[in-house]
């Protein structure tokens, strides 16, 4: 080995242990020690990273989780109530139950109802033909029927119906993770309270055009005749931009609103037949008492007519 390769090597070596040096001081000053509680929140969430919390996934949940110190905001879908009381197990805080959430699909055009008026040739994607166009039918409110919102879901909990050109949200499957709602270009995916026994009521329809431009693009759209408004006794119906809008705080399930609606496109879900009939009974039973009632009033506050003098008396 001659002079230059020895010398060329004890070089190299010399300034490979001077950087080992170098970068040993460094990381040591500039460590950053990570909480351990982030770990252990880790190791309990479900490892989905759906980002159905809001954030990127469940190593930056549970860093978010162990720097905000409590449960008051940050939730996981996916885990639920079980999970997070593990969560608050692990933070040492009080668990804050939610309740679950559901994914739903607020259109009810089906091929039935919605005529295609176009033939789509484009790329097989949603958001591709939302960046086009309206869609292949005269609604451009509804679902364009390319299975983005299927694609997306890591739980398998959606299909697309071939006979109705729709998606379908598996129950038992479904943790409103929030990743079909995001892939959907025209927002008709929603996540929406799973209700007292697993019970939901909301308007299947996001058309905001005239009743009779609705109707004309879809058989079944909501014309925003307010019927279920006036029908709903707890104030839970609200009509906005000729839809009618279900608040499920208020709503208390007794399906009224679904009997009165002309186009039945007030969707149920684990609503009997039976209860919606015996809520029509109820509604149309109280209308006629309230009905009576009005006209009793209207007779008790009647002025008394004064009967004519007799013929042929003195004026």
């Amino acid at each position: 080995m001659n002079d230059v390769v020895l010398y060329t090597i004890i070089s190299l070596a010399g300034i490979g242990v001077f950087a080992a040096v170098v970068l040993y001081y460094v990381s040591r000053k500039f460590h950053v020690t990570e909480d351990e509680r982030i770990g252990r929140v880790e190791s309990v969430l479900p490892g989905s990273n759906c980002g159905g919390c809001g954030l990127p996934g469940c190593h930056a949940f549970a860093e978010a989780v162990v720097k905000a110190g409590d449960l008051a905001v940050l939730h996981c879908p996916v885990g639920g109530n079980d999970v997070m009381k593990n969560v608050a197990s692990v933070l040492g805080v009080k668990a804050v139950e939610k309740d679950p959430y559901i994914a739903i699909v607020r259109c009810s055009g089906s091929f039935e109802y919605r005529k295609k008026t176009n033939v789509y040739d484009g790329s097989p994607n949603c958001a591709v033909a939302a960046q086009l166009y309206s869609g292949d039918t005269g609604c451009a409110y509804g679902c364009l029927g390319l299975g983005d919102c299927v694609d997306k879901c890591d739980f398998e909990a959606m299909y697309m119906d071939p006979n109705t050109g729709l998606p379908v949200i598996l129950e038992d499957k479904c943790t409103a993770c929030n990743a079909c709602v995001k892939a959907c270009p025209k927002d008709i995916i929603q996540l929406w309270p799973k209700g007292k026994k697993n019970q939901r009521i909301y308007v299947a329809c996001l058309n905001e055009e005239k009743a009779g431009a609705a109707r004309k693009s879809c058989a079944i759209a909501c014309s925003g005749c307010a019927k279920c408004a006036e029908a709903c006794r707890y104030e839970a119906i609200t009509i906005d931009r000729n839809l009618a809008i279900i608040d499920p705080e208020k709503c208390k399930l007794c399906a009224e609103c679904v009997d009165v609606c002309d186009v039945r496109n007030i969707v149920t879900a684990n609503v009997t037949t039976e209860k919606i009939q015996q809520a029509g009974e109820h509604r149309r039973k109280r209308e006629e008492r309230e009905r009576q009632k009005r006209e009793a009033e209207k007779v008790a506050t009647a002025p008394a007519s004064v009967p004519p003098p007799p013929t042929g008396a003195p004026s």
